[in-house]
């Protein structure tokens, strides 16, 4: 691994400051995707901010109807934190599925969302990359995946991403030029190499998810192992009932895209019952939207049928509780 300065910011500020200043900075907090690659010399940085000690990062609070997340907070205290729970308790589903338990006392939230795309063309060591050829993403110019394609399809295998766009949360982002708010969905880009809408310096620093009330809300993934793996299909659903009718709908997938993503379209099915025109339509608006590619161990095909069965599956059993 290359030489490095590791730099501690008192405060949110100085940790921008120093990003401008150094060379080839990058901000470290939990380190459990960023060090790795750095190690497989697929990402790169001579200096690195430690962020990890900075107490507005680590903070999860209720404020009125909504609920503040830290970026910095480790995926073990989110989904041991009592507000989390109460909630949102989609987010403990979804987190505690991330890795395994030792990743989650270090990982944080933060780095979970911003976690680099993925593909086994990539992620590899330095010496299988050199011998196999380079990709666009990595020191090549072609996307091995897709030769032709004038872009990358590495794939975004977040848990917590999905699940946070379906209940509407918002980010809040401090960098050189100041503090913004925007939707969770305005961070990512369809672009495997540029997968995240960041300027240089932007620090992630809080999630923030609104109130819940009247929804309900679950998340499953498919994996090789039923611990430690990244997903490869992932697939959030918010609903609210209306009687027998779907009064809202909200899909979010992972693991098939470049980014994490909600299924567009889903408001022709609000006021609609659940039978099979209603699936049928949800199928559709989810194979649209999805374009898994053979960038993991399981062919994209697969992926595909399975992300539509776990939409499927998911609206049916939430549906259901929801009467209770």
């Amino acid at each position: 691994m290359q030489p490095l300065a590791i730099l501690k910011p008192a405060s949110l500020s100085q940790a921008v400051t120093m990003h401008q200043a150094e060379p080839q900075p990058r901000y470290l907090a939990g380190g459990t995707d960023l060090v790795p690659n750095m190690r497989k010399n697929i990402q790169k940085a001579q200096t690195l901010i430690d962020i990890s000690g900075l107490a507005e990062l680590r903070e999860i609070r209720t404020e009125s109807q909504s609920l503040r997340i830290g970026a910095g907070v480790t995926l073990e205290a989110f989904c041991e934190a009592p507000a989390v729970r109460t909630h949102a308790p989609l987010l403990v589903q979804a987190a505690s599925q991330v890795a395994a338990a030792t990743h989650r006392a270090t990982a944080t939230v933060g780095g979970n969302l911003l976690q680099d795309t993925r593909c086994y063309f990539y992620n590899q060591s330095d010496w299988w990359r050199t011998a196999n050829e380079f990709c666009m993403k990595c020191e090549g110019d072609i996307c091995r995946v897709a030769p032709k394609s004038d872009r990358c399809y590495a794939c975004y295998s977040g848990d917590l991403a999905p699940a946070l766009l379906v209940l509407d949360a918002r980010i809040d982002i401090v960098g050189p030029t100041g503090t913004r708010q925007e939707p969770l969905a305005a961070l990512f880009a369809d672009d495997g190499m540029h997968h995240l809408k960041l300027a240089a310096g932007d620090l992630l620093v809080s999630v923030e998810v609104p109130a819940q009330a009247g929804w309900s809300a679950g998340y499953e993934k498919m994996r090789l192992r039923g611990a430690i793996d990244f997903p490869l299909a992932g697939v959030a659903v918010a609903l609210r009932r209306d009687g027998n009718r779907v009064a809202e709908l909200r899909v979010a997938c992972t693991g098939v895209n470049s980014y994490p993503g909600l299924v567009p379209g889903l408001e022709a099915l609000a006021g609609k019952v659940p039978d099979d025109a209603f699936y049928a339509t949800l199928d559709k608006a989810v194979r649209k939207e999805i374009q898994p590619m053979a960038s993991t161990l399981t062919a994209a095909g697969y992926r595909r049928r399975i992300v539509s069965a776990m939409a499927r599956r998911l609206v049916g059993k939430l549906f259901a509780a929801a009467c209770n």
